[in-house]
């Protein structure tokens, strides 16, 4: 099958007409409709039929059509990537955090995006994974760090980093001070502050207490870690948090932890790409910077 008998395929079925796709061709009507032919005569199968208006595809046209234009745009893109190779890249690129740690990632990214590629334009979003989820699906953000993100067959899913969830409360905390540590079955007696669902750390708290059917006393529902770890801080409960979460509470030493055992809970950080977006240098570039960062020194740092 010739690459440009499906390129004057696709011309004709958004044209609606062989004159006006061979107008934009460049080319004439009658040699338009020999390639189309011949493409049919290759497929057995009729692709076009007439109209009043012009011409339309047939069932086995829209088939057709549908693995062009992926054809197509795979083709364009090694086109577009293998000038690239000779060329610094240039464009724009959105990168996506999640707000606990856009503030501590970010300064890294840019200082190296700048001097890795300053032909680039690097935009930094932040929001819940939920949302940079939908921003991937939707082509808003090119590259994302997501905590825990669901399974699912459109994106593909690369693990760069995870912390452990623990139990943290004031100090010396409402009621007895917080143990070194505690089993998961020991959680079902405090007071505890989640957040609301659908949230990555509520949906590992529920998952690992559901097996062991454990009943939680959930005094309040809270989406935002600052005020989760402002609540705990006060004395209200205990919050599920990680240790990146807490830094300058733990270093005041206004909060404890506790490590939460049998079985241990973490927050998994995954960065994430859409996987019908083809993949750019640029992307690429941006990619290896993401991994490239000290994330455990920079979270260590909070």
């Amino acid at each position: 099958m010739d690459i440009k008998q499906l390129e004057y395929f696709v011309q004709v079925v958004d044209a609606g007409s062989f004159t006006r796709a061979a107008m934009v061709l460049e080319m004439t009507q009658p040699s338009l409709s020999r390639q189309i032919r011949l493409l049919e005569v290759e497929l057995h199968e009729h692709l076009l039929y007439r109209n009043g208006r012009g011409v339309e595809p047939t069932e086995a046209g829209r088939c057709l059509l549908e693995h062009a234009r992926v054809v197509l745009a795979r083709l364009a893109t090694a086109r577009q990537e293998i000038h690239e190779l000779k060329a610094v890249p240039r464009g724009k690129i959105v990168v996506g955090f999640p707000p606990r740690i856009a503030h501590l990632l970010a300064p890294s990214l840019v200082r190296g995006f700048r001097e890795r590629l300053p032909g680039a334009a690097l935009t930094v979003t932040e929001g819940l994974s939920v949302s940079l989820r939908e921003w991937l699906h939707e082509g808003r953000v090119d590259v994302a760090l997501l905590y825990d993100p669901a399974p699912g067959e459109t994106l593909d899913y690369e693990p760069v980093f995870q912390e452990e969830l623990m139990l943290v409360g004031c100090v010396p905390g409402p009621g007895e001070r917080l143990p070194e540590s505690l089993p998961v079955d020991a959680l079902a007696d405090y007071p505890l502050i989640l957040p609301c669902e659908p949230n990555t750390i509520r949906a590992v708290v529920d998952a690992a207490c559901r097996r062991r059917g454990i009943a939680l006393n959930i005094v309040a529902e809270v989406n935002a870690v600052h005020t989760m770890v402002a609540l705990a801080e006060s004395g209200e409960g205990y919050a599920l948090l990680s240790a990146s979460a807490i830094g300058p509470q733990r270093r005041a030493g206004t909060l404890a932890t506790a490590r939460v055992h049998t079985p241990s809970m973490h927050n998994n950080l995954i960065m994430c790409t859409a996987r019908l977006q083809p993949l750019t240098r640029l992307t690429r570039e941006t990619m290896q910077l993401l991994r490239s960062l000290d994330i455990r020194a920079l979270l260590a740092n909070a």
